[in-house]
């Protein structure tokens, strides 16, 4: 899955009230989301948050397992937190993975809402791997990304769907997860 970059987007996202704010960086994110990364070797992990303090403090978790005591302490982790990076705007990712392949990335949202013009896994899959396209896939954290906010978005991709009592209500960590076994080869 060289062709997929996984990013995690704090802002813009609703709040439960249906505003529009920057969410909290979570530690549990920030390496579980770098392990599934790994594990099915995305090319990329971005967290996306304009908040300086945010990324202050998300900054000393990744050091701690990039180059601190945890970076010796447990490798496995290491390597998955060297996919991260942490940037301002969905702007700013879509740029890296035009300076390293040379194209801009297909733009996919993920939305538990689902909504119009949906990719389906199967569509994305062929993108990935019978087009050999770039992919930035972006996971919503809060209460949903603001998709009318983020204009660089190409598709949806389908949700995902669970019991057929119509919960769903997945943590992103867990969506992201899922995704990416859903769009390994």
């Amino acid at each position: 899955m060289k062709n997929l970059y996984i990013s995690l987007v704090h802002y813009p996202v609703y709040n439960k009230n249906g505003e529009i704010v920057v969410s909290a960086i979570t530690n549990l994110d920030i390496h579980d989301i770098a392990r599934a990364s790994k594990t099915f070797d995305a090319a990329g992990y971005f967290i996306i948050n304009p908040s300086e303090d945010q990324c202050e403090i998300a900054s000393k978790v990744i050091d701690h397992w990039k180059t601190g005591y945890g970076a010796t302490y447990n490798k496995d982790r290491k390597d998955a937190v060297d996919l991260i990076e942490l940037l301002p705007n969905i702007k700013s990712a879509i740029s890296i993975i035009e300076s390293e392949r040379g194209v801009s990335p297909l733009v996919i949202a993920t939305s538990a809402k689902g909504g119009d013009d949906i990719l389906t896994i199967s569509q994305l899959k062929t993108t990935l791997y019978e087009e050999n396209k770039p992919v930035l896939l972006l996971l919503g954290t809060g209460h949903g990304m603001a998709m009318e906010q983020i204009p660089e978005i190409d598709r949806l991709l389908e949700p995902i769907n669970g019991g057929e009592d119509g919960y769903n209500h997945l943590s992103v960590r867990s969506a992201a997860s899922i995704y990416l076994y859903l769009l390994k080869k």
